[in-house]
């Protein structure tokens, strides 16, 4: 067990945050981190990944001797959060944090970069400038984590990750953190030519049985009516999550105009907008939090109970990591997708595919209920009933308009009788 190995005033700290064991990242990489190797730490979302690379890489930075360890986070939001975390328990060792976050003022940051801090959390495009500028002292790197590293390795931000690492030196050791090994090790072995070490303990994380994944058919008209029925169940709190970020500022407004209490986490909100709607959000000031993938990766709330998907989400690793913002280290939750009788399909086989069971949940009386409500039965008894009640009256329609049709036939006919009969005696012989 970790916690032996700690130091004292960590040993309190970890009682205090009220750990009682650590998760198995947490265990398996502890080892690999202290011994400075090169590793991939593959964990589900929620299984304490932070912690995991926190504890073992902060006990080897030296106080007073300058930049020493960086942390890239893959977005802003990651960044601030993993800070706090980083933070709390680099004090105890008398160790200096500095956030490099792009969209801060960049003045304030440099300004703070000359008090010479141990650890340094950043986004790689603001972390790549003042490593540009001088401000960074790269060659005193001696550790850089990747958290989130398939989203930093993306195409749209692998050349940032790449120019900090031209800054450092040889013997720098990384290690990269992800919830999707499929989708991270192709995207790392690009970029790093040492021997890596793979440690995956996803098919070893025990199946969290306390977060229940459902579905609720409602069509896309009642969508906002839905999302505010929701707000007002008891004790309802969640991440909203949306395909489109469209769709997201549309169901905003529809929702504050019905004075329900909701913001807006999304990649066109600056900096102050968004921290603003997570503090709002971990105060309980707002139920729900609107928000795309972006919210999806390494945010962590404490007690939010539920997750719900306005529509099916694109990709299975983003069902996995919406998930993830609930159920964390084997707290319970509820995971709700709205679909639609064409796409309700999409979610079972994808749900299939996850190993996941999904079942289908009702909206009535205010909660949500897995038991099909007698409303609802009833309508849909009254409903076939007036299609057979149609039908019958239809039929009886279709067999009176037959019998008068037959009948103005036969009229016919034997009006054609009668006036054939009648030329018949009027036609003159041949003999007149």
């Amino acid at each position: 067990m970790i916690q032996g190995k700690l130091p004292t005033k960590w040993q309190a700290r970890w009682q205090e945050s009220g750990f009682s064991e650590p998760s198995l990242i947490q265990e398996q990489v502890f080892e690999p981190l202290s011994k400075k190797e090169t590793i991939v730490g593959i964990s589900p979302t929620g299984s304490g990944k932070t912690l995991a690379y926190l504890l073992p890489t902060l006990l080897q930075v030296k106080p007073g001797e300058g930049n020493q360890l960086l942390i890239l986070a893959s977005s802003q939001e990651l960044g601030i959060q993993v800070t706090d975390v980083a933070r709390l328990w680099a004090k105890d060792l008398g160790l200096k944090v500095q956030p490099l976050i792009g969209g801060a003022n960049s003045k304030r940051q440099i300004e703070k970069l000359k008090e010479k801090p141990e650890v340094i959390i950043g986004t790689p495009g603001r972390v790549l400038e003042m490593m540009k500028q001088k401000k960074v002292k790269a060659h005193l790197l001696q550790t850089i984590i990747l958290d989130e590293a398939d989203q930093l390795l993306l195409p749209e931000t692998i050349a940032f990750v790449q120019g900090i690492l031209k800054f450092t030196t040889e013997d720098v050791h990384y290690a990269f953190f992800s919830a999707t090994a499929d989708v991270a090790l192709p995207a790392i072995e690009k970029i790093v030519t040492k021997e890596l070490e793979v440690i995956d303990v996803t098919d070893l994380n025990p199946k969290n049985t306390g977060v229940n994944h459902y579905y609720l058919n409602v069509s896309k008209r009642q969508v906002v009516d839905t999302l505010r029925s929701l707000s007002h169940m008891k004790d309802f709190q969640g991440f909203v999550f949306f395909n489109q970020l469209s769709e997201l500022g549309s169901a905003e407004e529809k929702l504050l105009y019905n004075h329900v209490p909701v913001a807006s986490l999304a990649s066109d909100q600056s900096k102050e907008m968004r921290k603003l709607a997570l503090e709002h959000f971990r105060e309980k000031k707002i139920r729900q939090l609107l928000t795309t993938d972006l919210a999806s990766r390494g945010l962590d709330v404490a007690n939010v109970p539920y997750v719900i998907n306005v529509e099916v989400p694109m990709t299975k690793e983003s069902y996995l990591h919406r998930g993830g913002r609930i159920g964390r280290m084997g707290a319970p939750g509820t995971i709700v997708t709205l679909v639609q009788d064409h796409t309700v399909r999409d979610l079972k086989r994808m749900t299939k595919e996850l190993a996941i069971e999904v079942t289908e949940v009702y909206l009535h009386g205010g909660q949500l209920t897995i038991e099909r409500p007698a409303k609802i039965e009833h309508k849909e008894k009254k409903s076939e009933e007036k299609i057979k009640k149609v039908a019958k009256n239809t039929e009886k329609k279709t067999e009176k308009v037959s019998h008068s049709v037959a009948k103005k036939k036969k009229i016919k006919k034997k009006k054609d009788q009668k006036n054939k009969g009648a030329r018949k005696k009027r036609t003159p012989t041949i003999h007149e």
